[in-house]
């Protein structure tokens, strides 16, 4: 029986982040973000979000902010697998400096067109280094809902999760500037990836992937 994955894709971003990643048999649903609310807290997020998924104890599949999110959702229902890509398990590893900002509520000083400026500052942070990764992150950018956006960052560099899920299974590159390897406690590293790795690095990941959810109980 094809097994259903539920794909959390990065932080405004969608399935085009995915686009080079083969699932083989698997068969994926992406997860469409939703307005967040004013003020709305990352659990109340995740539980509303919950609709979108219809298999039960299904595996969860999330990039960036999306694993942050998958581990959310996690909590709320019982689930196969959870499967992380650049990304965090718990408040410990998102970089203590981030983690002043937010309480400092520093990110409230950037304008949201700062944020939603693609520039070689981003491009570099991203990893984005093939022509077609930066066009794609500038499209992102470019697309992705400015009020959504600060919302999404101010709950990143705010999580304050610290249980860890026990099936969690955590991608992470060596190069990623975002969130540096040496704060993580990843299963997987992939070698000179960094927060882009699912197009830069889409071969090694969907075999990576696919081993992994194979061997799934």
């Amino acid at each position: 029986m094809t097994k259903e994955l539920y794909i959390f894709s990065g932080l405004g971003a969608d399935e085009r982040v995915f686009q080079l990643i083969n699932f083989f048999e698997f068969s994926p649903t992406f997860i469409k973000w939703i307005p967040p609310m004013k003020d709305e807290s990352i659990e109340s997020y995740a539980s509303r979000i919950l609709y979108q998924i219809n298999s039960p104890n299904p595996i969860l599949i999330g990039l960036s902010f999306g694993g942050i999110m998958a581990i959310e959702v996690g909590k709320l229902i019982k689930t196969e697998k959870v499967v992380i890509i650049a990304s965090a398990k718990e408040k410990s590893e998102i970089p203590l400096y981030f983690r002043l900002m937010g309480k400092l509520g520093l990110l409230d000083l950037f304008p949201i067109s700062f944020l939603k400026n693609y520039n070689f500052i981003t491009s570099w942070f991203f990893g984005a280094k093939k022509e077609s990764e930066r066009i794609l992150l500038k499209q992102i950018l470019k697309d992705t809902d400015a009020f959504f956006l600060k919302w999404a960052l101010a709950k990143v560099i705010n999580w304050k999760n610290k249980n860890k899920l026990n099936n969690i299974f955590h991608l992470h590159g060596t190069h990623d500037r975002i969130l540096p390897i040496k704060f993580v406690k990843s299963d997987y590293h992939i070698e000179n990836g960094g927060h882009f790795m699912t197009l830069s690095h889409s071969d090694e990941i969907s075999k990576i992937l696919n081993k992994a959810l194979k061997i799934v109980d």
